[in-house]
């Protein structure tokens, strides 16, 4: 449901130290970051269903709203740039026990924040620990296992990417209704922790540390301008509805475009110098990344704008509890489940034809939902269900392969470095969306002379988000027919 956060495998250098361990040992270690991929995974969904309850509970707008939740992904995407190369350096172990470390205590802060701007802050620094500890997955799972039995360990990767799909919007609409301890919408930020203790000790002393042959140097300058023009891009968007359009807007995306301008600068600079920059400009000039860099910012944006916008529709314009909201949202996540295997399966022989075919049933999904919502009236839960069903299988045809397509044309020696600037992007993508159909959206609710929400207008706003996302969706479908036929093959897979 969430875009797909799934690390590329790193094929820049070999590990430096990676002794294999195996039996018993092997698959704690699987276990113990299976734990933490799946919490960074839940709360890509489980925030989404606890938005009205916080905005109602904190006093927040919508942009703060939009922020709680684009805060965390934008900087989990910045983390991403770094948190890789971290772990070659430094240690993966060392690392992902870090970032999981730093996730604990960030949830604990934002479960105990009292107004929306310290919220805000604490999911980016909890989206920045993740950025730490996400990475480092892969390269454990490498160090755990010998190359015949990874297959089944990446494969326990991605049946807990179902599982957290289905188990996010369901847990954050029973522990929001639960109201255990009268914490409310806090207890989805309180779970973490128990899980991250339990995580953290069997971490240490189960999982083997590795780290690569690489010396290169960090470009932490690089990846600070990235994330700052992005900031300065997104701001003026997200703030529209309080801000409107002034020349200060104007003024913040023009210092973004130049910071993003500098990035570059810096970025070549690097090149020239024979270093590891964050983005290898060069990776422009080859024509299937640049593509699907294109396709990758239009497919993942429209992924958690959606379910925001959709979860405040349910609670807000059809008075529908969170746990209700959790149960309609769920025929998505069983939708994907069922076609993200299959689309694995065939992605070597028809990677491309699965993702036009994804996004095209993603489009159509918008449009019959579009067609049950647009009266105003409640449609029920079996009309929402069948749309979101639909929109799930065409998420798992196309959102686990995505990556593997796009680097089917980059040479093998820019393997890691693209694979590593795509998740980065895809990330950057949902908090675009985010930001862009978000605003589209609480614009169009305080659109009325009073500028008062009313149920039938929160109706009308999704039905306008959804006919501007199944274009989106079209548009990414065209330009995926320029992608490479099929998924590129891992040699050690």
């Amino acid at each position: 449901m969430a875009a797909s956060q799934t690390p590329h495998e790193d094929t820049r250098a070999p590990a430096a130290s990676s002794a294999l361990v195996s039996g018993a040992g092997a698959n704690a270690a699987l276990l113990v970051v299976l734990f933490g991929s799946f919490m960074d995974l839940l709360d890509a969904t489980i925030v989404t269903v606890a938005a009205p309850a916080m905005a109602r509970d904190l006093g927040a707008g919508d942009a703060q709203i939009q922020w709680v939740i684009a805060a965390y992904v934008l900087a989990l995407g910045a983390g991403l740039i770094t948190g890789g190369r971290l772990g070659d350096q430094y240690g993966r172990k060392r690392l992902f026990m870090t970032g999981l470390a730093g996730f604990m205590v960030t949830s604990a802060l934002c479960a105990l924040a009292s107004g929306p701007g310290t919220l805000i802050g604490m999911r980016a620094a909890q989206g920045l620990t993740a950025g730490i500890m996400v990475p480092q997955v892969f390269g454990i799972i490498r160090a755990s296992f010998a190359p015949g039995e990874r297959a089944k360990a990446f494969g326990a990767y991605g049946a807990v990417q179902g599982l957290a799909s289905v188990a996010g919007p369901l847990l954050g609409g029973l522990l929001v209704d639960g109201d255990l301890f009268d914490l409310g919408w806090r207890t989805i930020f309180w779970i973490n922790i128990p899980v991250s203790i339990l995580a953290l000790v069997i971490g240490a002393k189960v999982l083997p540390e590795s780290r690569s042959a690489s010396t290169a140097r960090q470009d932490l300058p690089g990846a600070l301008l990235a994330g700052s023009g992005i900031l300065l891009l997104l701001l003026p968007v997200i703030q529209t509805e309080s801000w409107g359009w002034t020349w200060a807007s104007y003024a913040l995306l023009a210092a973004g475009i130049t910071v993003l301008a500098i990035f570059l600068v810096h970025e070549r600079r690097l090149t020239g110098r024979g270093e590891e920059p964050v983005f290898d400009p060069a990776l422009l000039r080859i024509r299937s990344f640049t593509v699907g860099l294109s396709a990758s910012v239009l497919f993942f944006g429209g992924i958690g704008s959606f379910f925001l916008t959709l979860s405040v529709y349910l609670q807000m314009g059809t008075d529908r509890t969170a746990w209700e909201t959790g149960l309609v949202i769920l025929p998505y996540a069983l939708g994907s489940i069922m076609t993200s295997g299959l689309g694995v399966a065939l992605a070597a022989r028809a990677g491309r034809t699965l993702l036009v075919t994804g996004s095209l049933t993603i489009a159509a999904s918008h449009l019959v939902l579009w067609a049950v919502i647009r009266d105003g009236n409640d449609p029920g839960y079996w009309h929402l269900a069948l749309a979101l069903f639909i929109g799930g299988l065409g998420l798992g045809f196309a959102a686990p392969i995505l990556v593997n397509v796009v680097l089917a044309g980059v040479p093998g020696r820019h393997a890691g470095a693209a694979g590593g600037v795509l998740s980065t992007v895809n990330q950057i993508g949902g908090a675009v969306g985010i930001a862009v159909l978000g605003t589209v959206f609480f614009t169009t609710v305080t659109g009325s002379a009073t500028g008062t929400p009313q149920p039938a207008g929160y109706g009308h706003a999704l039905a306008v988000v959804l006919v501007v996302s199944a274009v989106l969706y079209v548009v990414a479908a065209l330009v995926m027919l320029a992608l490479p036929r099929t998924a590129a093959e891992q040699a050690d897979e």
